[in-house]
């Protein structure tokens, strides 16, 4: 079905911190592209929080590079990157591959080593599917109350429920 092929998840894991050193060895994954909002950090989180740099300190130990692709503003980005430096991509247009490829080539990473990490089936996994990337979905940390917000997310409902239902993930875990 074409809603799988760009709508599902290879991986779903409950918190960002669950995509270890150890996770990214045994599937060869050695470029991590990640969002950054409702990912790693609420909206509200100008900075990264210490779990956050320590997840990064670990993850750049094992050898794995990180790069930001976000929907969001150049500055909330820039803000969020600028203690870290790592290759930033803001208004991104995900589930567009433009800045996907972008940050890839400036981390001289591949697909086939590469994966996606974030919170949204519609741009987050979509964009990482159509780049040929493996997807790590994790549920949002916060999510926004607004009515485009709670219509994309009613949208995403029926995917994830059987998602979850097919990864014998408890849908309560999720939020859900």
């Amino acid at each position: 079905m074409v809603f799988d092929k760009l709508f599902r998840p290879d991986y779903m894991f409950l918190r960002f911190s669950d995509v270890t050193p150890e996770f990214c060895r045994k599937n060869d994954i050695s470029a991590l592209i990640s969002d950054i909002d409702n990912t790693l950090v609420t909206y509200d989180d100008p900075e990264p929080t210490e779990e956050v740099l320590s997840w990064i300190r670990s993850l750049e130990a094992a050898g794995v590079k990180l790069a930001f692709v976000s929907n969001n503003e150049e500055a909330r980005v820039l803000r969020f990157n600028s203690r870290l430096g790592f290759p930033a991509y803001p208004k991104s247009g995900k589930p567009g591959t433009k800045c996907i490829f972008a940050a890839m080539a400036e981390l001289g990473a591949d697909a086939a080593h590469t994966a996606s990490l974030g919170d949204q089936l519609f741009t987050d996994v979509c964009g990482a599917k159509r780049a040929g990337l493996r997807m790590i979905l994790v549920p949002p940390i916060k999510d926004k109350k607004t009515p485009f917000f709670r219509f994309k997310r009613a949208l995403e409902y029926p995917f994830m429920k059987r998602y979850l239902r097919d990864a014998r993930i408890e849908m309560n875990e999720w939020g859900i």
